[in-house]
Order: structure tokens, then C-alpha cells, then sequence
């Protein structure tokens, strides 16, 4: 800091330019002693035995249910026949099931949406939690295209759960 005096001994007074070093010194001090209490508390860890256990991982092939509706609402359960009445008992009786299986359902293109809508209802309602769209990407790479008729059913890719189907 600049110090001057009140005594005038002369017009050539000058104010002292230093460094103040004591707040620099005080800060790395603080540090220091921070440094010091933190250190041995991230070293500190507990040593334990684990256990070694060389087992292999089971994988199991999650279950499907193929359910298709056709342009008429006539519906299919692993293309078999089945009424729309009869689906609460069947997602029931799946329901519980460890893994739940994953319904897959495949509709028509002039399939109406209150009949998507009954199925969709009746397999939350039953507890199913897996429910997906299949659906057929487009070919040739145009945006929207049409599937000729009675081409829903068969030949279509699965579609991860809960991934847009495109209606």
C-alpha cells in the first residue's frame, strides 16, 4: 500500500508500489488447512472380501403374443380366431406371467380405430404393460406408401415398444 507523510520534505515524495503478500499468504494458508482435513477422508476406505462367484447369465427369450386385426375387425391371437369378448380372460391369464409377454399387435391399414382402441383398453385393463406396434417400412424410400391388400397380416417388422406405428 502507499504510504505518505505529512512532513513536507520536498515536492519529490513518491507512494510506495509493493505487492501486498499477507491476504495471498492468508488465503494459501486457508487452503492448506483444508487440503489437510479433506485429504484422509477421500484415502479412508473399508476393505472387504467379496465373494467370487463365476455364474453365467440366463437369458430368456421374452414371449410374444401376436395379435393381428384385419380390415374387416376380425382378430387373430397367434393366428388363430378369436372374438374381441374373449380378450380380457386371455390377457389376464398372461398378465401374471414372469416375463410378462409382449403383445405385438398388427393391424390393417382400413382397420377401424375403435376396434384398435377395444384392444388396446382391454390389454391395459388386464395389467399387460408390453404392448407394441408391427408395422412395414416404407419402399423405396417414399414417405408414405400403401401396402397392397392382405399384406398386413404377414411379411411386417416388429416395432419397439412404445415406438410411433405411423397412424
Amino acid at each position: 500500500m502507499a504510504f505518505g507523510s505529512f512532513e513536507g520534505k520536498g515536492s519529490g515524495s513518491h507512494t510506495v508500489s509493493e505487492i501486498n503478500m499477507v491476504p495471498l499468504i492468508d488465503v494459501m494458508l486457508v487452503l492448506l488447512v483444508i487440503f489437510i482435513i479433506t485429504a484422509p477422508l477421500l484415502a479412508h476406505s473399508i476393505k472387504i472380501n467379496m465373494p467370487q462367484v463365476a455364474a453365467e447369465q440366463i437369458e430368456e427369450e421374452p414371449k410374444t403374443v401376436d395379435l393381428a386385426i384385419d380390415a374387416s375387425g376380425a382378430l387373430f391371437w397367434d393366428e388363430k380366431p378369436v372374438n374381441i369378448d374373449d380378450l380380457p380372460n386371455r390377457f389376464k391369464s398372461i398378465a401374471g406371467t414372469k416375463p410378462q409377454p409382449e403383445i405385438r399387435i398388427r393391424a390393417d391399414q382400413n382397420t377401424r380405430y375403435e376396434t384398435l382402441a377395444k384392444v388396446m383398453a382391454s390389454a391395459r385393463r388386464s395389467g399387460m404393460s408390453r404392448i407394441g406396434f408391427v408395422t412395414t417400412p416404407p419402399s423405396g424410400g417414399a414417405a408414405a406408401t400403401e401396402a397392397p391388400a392382405g399384406t398386413a397380416p404377414g411379411g411386417a417388422t416388429p416395432a419397439p415398444a412404445g415406438a410411433p406405428s405411423g397412424r
